[in-house]
């Protein structure tokens, strides 16, 4: 790129060596390109002057003009402004700069003041004013005016929002000359785009509301364009080229199974299947991810797409991230195996050697149709005779090199070179439409929708700690009816001592509420051995103890049908997901489940917002969106998925879901006519993808 935009910003008018240095520490902005790709992320409008007796506390930001009546420096480090215009007074209130301020606000004088006003004592004062000259008349005292993210080390280092103004002002004239257009022609003209050096300079310093408008869905509009451009084509590359194991058949052992089901499955589930089995027969590469909230039936699915890999001659897998909800994959499959002939083992870390050694064997002669298992799955050892279909559950609980190894166990074609499975990929987790257009873009999305009849909504209650008593007395009255409890406490992994403490001062007072020998309690936290862990889960599920004390290890998959009170403490500390997947492990009986949420005594107002969301709605998609709405995509990850596979410097996921959607239709347009971008209108486009900006990670062939 040219220099002026690779220039180093210390050297811009302004700047120096020491505010470079914050701003590369604080904002990783080096040069004069990224300054001007940093975007303010809301506006003040400078155009109007306030008179000083129409101010109000409902006003965020006031720009009065005003003359300087008094100025008064108080023992206590403070300096009293009294200013007035024909309306009324105010006082202007300065804690820092005093000596500067105190020579330059001359009594008699004029300026322009802008600022926060706030109510002190029965008036209002303004504290720390930004002070222009009357007849300054730049952008920065007129229209709209950009505030931009910042930090404290920034404001203390003097970065100012008002000299990251004139920082911005300063770099776009130098680098607005040499801006080259980064969208061909016919891509603006079909989606009415402004030029880019118009949307840099309204971005900054909009002419008006509409300039403003047109600046951010240009930008807005590219980012998320070049993000499914690069997703799509990888897409393209590998549907193309990528050959996949082609599955004719459906074979006996599926129709055995599905007739005998005790029940119809859903109209999602039904979709699902055909979805699965038009990929498997293509000839193509599936990859595919499931998306199916607490309890919708994915398993079901992933049996009935492992039994058509084995109607087919092909090995099916089942990968899970835990031991225990190994187990209870393969527990489940069991059941609806029985009146198949595929034969059908569980491999774990935990397994002996000598049925290790059987296990290989039975898998590279084909005797084995299908394994379940956790890591030890990727294992050098385990080899394949001919893997057909890996199916990933919660996947984001696997790194990229995991389950590479996993893709190079495929079955070989007749020249030896080997040809990857497909690729069913499931997660509990509802991911917000948007979010799962980003993440997994290049992956066929298949959604269960429905839950199967029978289940029953989970009732969830909110409670204030001094309700816990009623809250005990109910947990009492549903042990004697044979029932089983969770009590959850939070796990903040930065301190997880405190959390330990927390936890075993949360048992002590439930194992006083409910003693030995009339009831008997299981602990599970993420400090213990996986075998003490196993072995305490285990007690619980076989209902040998009545009630689970825990951390959130328990989130994903344990499934107890007998469980009928989930109990989530200090429910403000979990993000809307994890309390959604929570609440999940209850209601997978045939009796009434309850969630107690128990709150806080100090709980945010957003806090209590998202904790009266889930006694509202049992919906995991709506909860997921509300979820990013409130937290921002990036915080979701840990309880959803391993953060983006890209930096958006202006698009929203949260709020921008139109123009994505816009985007990706437009980007799939442009691959339709061009998949290999080799035609000379697209130069720009190719050149773009390889700068570097789009690089995405394939969450899908990782091979």
């Amino acid at each position: 790129m040219e220099n002026g935009l690779d220039g180093n910003i210390q050297f811009l008018n302004g700047v120096g060596p020491k505010r470079a240095a914050l701003l590369k520490s604080e904002l990783g902005i080096e040069t004069l390109g990224q300054l001007i790709r940093f975007y303010p992320f809301r506006y003040m409008d400078r155009s109007r002057i306030q008179p000083i007796a129409s101010i109000s506390s409902d006003l965020a930001y006031v720009q009065i003009r005003a003359r300087v009546l008094k100025v008064d420096e108080n023992p206590r480090k403070k300096l009293s402004v009294i200013v007035e215009d024909d309306t009324g007074r105010i006082e202007l209130v300065f804690f820092k700069g005093i000596r500067w301020n105190k020579a330059r606000l001359v009594p008699g004088m004029t300026f322009v003041f802008f600022g926060k006003p706030q109510e002190f004592g029965g008036r209002f004062n303004i504290v720390h004013p930004e002070i222009d000259p009357v007849q300054e008349n730049s952008a920065l005292q007129s229209g709209l005016t950009g505030v931009y993210p910042s930090t404290e080390k920034l404001r203390n280092g003097g970065i100012t929002g008002k000299v990251m103004c004139r920082m911005q002002e300063a770099a776009l004239a130098e680098c607005l000359p040499q801006i080259r257009e980064t969208l061909p022609d016919y891509v603006m003209r079909d989606n009415a785009l402004c030029p880019l050096n118009y949307a840099l300079r309204n971005i900054h310093f909009p002419k008006d509301d509409y300039a403003l408008q047109k600046a951010v869905y240009r930008l807005k509009f590219e980012e998320l364009f070049y993000l499914q451009l690069s997703l799509l084509k990888q897409k393209y590359i590998r549907t193309g080229a990528e050959r996949g194991i082609p599955m004719p058949r459906v074979g006996q052992d599926f129709h055995a199974c599905f007739n005998s089901l005790p029940y119809q499955l859903t109209g999602a589930q039904q979709r699902v299947v055909k979805e699965i089995r038009s990929d498997l027969v293509s000839g193509h590469q599936m990859n595919r991810l499931l998306q199916g909230d607490v309890g919708s039936g994915k398993t079901m699915v992933a049996v009935l797409s492992c039994l058509i890999a084995t109607g087919n001659g092909f090995q099916a897998c089942i990968m899970a991230p835990t031991e225990v909800l190994a187990r209870q994959h393969y527990a489940n499959m069991l059941k609806y195996l029985a009146p198949t002939s595929v034969r059908t083992v569980l491999l774990t870390g935990s397994t002996p050697a000598k049925e290790r050694r059987e296990i290989d064997r039975s898998l590279r002669d084909g005797s084995i149709g299908i394994i379940v298992g956790t890591h030890a799955l990727i294992e050098d050892s385990v080899q394949f005779r001919n893997l057909g279909l890996a199916v990933i559950d919660e996947q984001h609980r696997f790194g990229v090199d995991q389950r590479s190894k996993l893709w190079s166990k495929g079955a070989a074609d007749s020249s030896g070179k080997v040809i990857p499975p497909h690729v069913l990929v499931m997660t509990a987790t509802p991911i917000p439409r948007t979010l799962a257009m980003t993440l997994y873009g290049d992956l066929d999305v298949s959604v269960l929708d429905e839950l199967p009849p029978g289940r029953k909504p989970v009732q969830t209650i909110l409670i204030s700690e001094h309700r816990k008593p009623a809250m005990y007395d109910f947990i009492r009255r549903e042990i004697a009816a044979g029932r089983q409890a969770f009590i959850v406490y939070p796990m903040i992994f930065e301190n997880e001592k405190i959390d330990i403490s927390n936890l075993e001062l949360g048992y002590e007072e439930v194992a006083k509420e409910f003693p030995l020998p009339d009831y008997r309690l299981s602990i599970v936290h993420g400090q213990q051995d996986n075998e003490t862990k196993e072995k305490n889960m285990s007690a619980f599920v076989a209902g040998r103890t009545n009630i689970l004390v825990s951390t959130t290890v328990i989130e994903v998959g344990v499934d107890v049908p007998n469980a009928s009170v989930m109990v989530i403490e200090c429910a403000e500390r979990f993000g809307l997901s994890q309390l959604h997947q929570l609440r999940g492990r209850v209601g997978r009986g045939a009796e009434k489940s309850y969630c107690v949420l128990v709150k806080g005594p100090k709980v945010s107002k957003e806090g209590l917002q998202r904790l009266e969301l889930m006694t509202r709605t049992d919906d995991g998609f709506e909860i997921a969106e509300e979820d990013m709405k409130m937290r921002g995509p990036g915080d979701l990850e840990g309880t959803q998925q391993s953060g983006l596979p890209v930096t958006l410097s202006i698009a929203s996921l949260a709020r921008d879901g139109r123009i994505l959607a816009e985007a990706r239709a437009y980007a799939l347009k442009v691959l339709d006519a061009d998949p290999t971008l080799s035609e000379g209108r697209n130069a720009i486009l190719l050149k773009e993808l390889r700068s570097g900006k789009y690089n995405i990670k394939d969450y899908s062939t990782i091979s």
